[in-house]
């Protein structure tokens, strides 16, 4: 009896401690965009750096890097909010209307697991509210909002976070 009331009082005293903080750090953010720049020829990179369980809910950081003028197609998660955070550049970001050519993604692509979760891809967006993003500039596309960079006026390079309370992206 004594036993069970010892592993209860533990059991108990562990369920409540917090889940320890995460820290990405500016030199890895660097670090990335520079692996990522070398590759001129990419329309988009989009490289998680990590994510993580953030207590009934899974939280991605990720580097997002777009050159100039590169065409990008528009999407909406499912499941996953993003938070943006223009670190340099600009770009003309529109966000709800509807996709043109929708395409559900499967469900064994990187971009599913490892990134962003299920959703739908497609090539522009009908509509929705267009404006432009500089430097320091933050966006908040909750998960089932079409987005979509419709121009690149100069290489734009941005964090995102990644909320995930379905845990559909796998840990890193």
């Amino acid at each position: 009896m004594l036993r069970i009331l010892a592993f209860v009082l533990v059991f108990a005293q562990t369920a409540g401690r917090p889940i320890p903080a995460t820290d990405v750090k500016s030199a890895d953010i660097q670090a990335t965009l520079k692996r990522v720049m070398v590759n001129q020829n990419i329309a988009v990179a989009d490289t998680p750096l990590r994510t993580v369980d953030a207590g009934g809910h899974n939280v991605g950081i990720g580097v997002v890097y777009r050159p100039k003028g590169a065409k990008g197609g528009s999407a909406s998660h499912d499941k996953v909010s993003e938070v943006y955070q223009v670190l340099e550049g600009s770009a003309t970001l529109v966000t709800g209307g509807t996709i043109v050519n929708p395409q559900r993604r499967t469900s064994s692509q990187e971009e599913v697991t490892q990134i962003n979760g299920p959703g739908v891809s497609g090539t522009s967006i009908e509509g929705g509210v267009s404006r432009r993003i500089s430097k320091g500039d933050m966006a908040i596309i909750p998960a089932g909002t079409p987005h979509w960079f419709s121009e690149i006026q100069e290489t734009i390079t941005y964090t995102v976070v990644r909320v995930d309370p379905s845990r559909v992206v796998t840990l890193k």
